[in-house]
């Protein structure tokens, strides 16, 4: 049996649902699997969310790109998804060494990782200068508000900083993840499953993708199992 963690990032709850569609996954094939979050930022003029909030700026109103993605009515998402959240433990550093494999759940800000779970991942360098993660498996997940922005490139960029801690990395083959052979607009790639959040974030994440975010949790704990003994 394998320690997994599940840990995420997530403003608006996309990445919640995934996150314990992956924590089913490894538990399911009877692995230890444990949720952890990332928190938000502690000052309310660095968390983005806030720039939505209504009145924020007097006589604001949506135009342009900030109309096609009606940044105004996602507020109330996020204050909902945060009042979701508030039983899930917050992420230390104890439970990254604690875990044999690590699922991360993030969504994408500009093709990349958030900047909360960039700041994590500076906070514990500790376990990098140490080498206490080296060689434990681990897979990413992502939620993008549309097809075209960041479904995959803000997986590959953040493979990159967790190749320094020596994590190895942990896809999600065609042949074991049908779904996201489609034509239909879901997320879901090699790289690792995602799920379309929508313009305005007020899509729910399809079954097919938390079907695949179940299947990463598996995988890597799995992989996980397999490792132990030579890590």
């Amino acid at each position: 049996m394998a320690k997994v963690l599940v840990v995420y990032f997530s403003a608006y709850g996309h990445m919640h649902k995934m996150a314990l569609a992956a924590l089913r996954g490894a538990a399911d094939e009877g692995h230890e699997a444990r949720l952890a979050r990332i928190p938000e930022f502690r000052s309310p003029d660095n968390v983005t969310a806030l720039l939505d909030r209504p009145g924020r700026e007097s006589g604001r109103e949506d135009r342009g790109l900030s109309g096609t993605f009606r940044t105004g009515a996602r507020w109330e998402k996020y204050e909902a998804a945060l009042e979701a959240q508030k039983g899930v433990p917050e992420a230390t550093a104890d439970d990254l060494r604690w875990a044999d494999g690590i699922v991360w759940g993030f969504p994408t800000y500009y093709g990349s990782m958030p900047a909360q779970v960039k700041s994590f991942l500076d906070l514990s360098g500790s376990l990098c200068a140490g080498g206490e993660l080296e060689g434990k498996p681990t897979g990413v997940m992502t939620s993008a508000g549309s097809i075209h922005t960041g479904h995959e490139a803000t997986i590959l960029t953040s493979i990159v900083p967790l190749l320094h801690f020596g994590l190895v990395y942990v896809g999600l083959p065609y042949s074991q993840n049908p779904e996201y052979l489609t034509a239909d607009a879901i997320g879901g790639s090699p790289y690792g499953p995602s799920t379309l959040a929508g313009p305005d974030s007020g899509r729910t994440p399809d079954e097919r993708e938390l079907t695949m975010a179940g299947r990463l949790g598996a995988r890597v704990a799995r992989f996980a199992e397999a490792t132990k003994g030579i890590r």
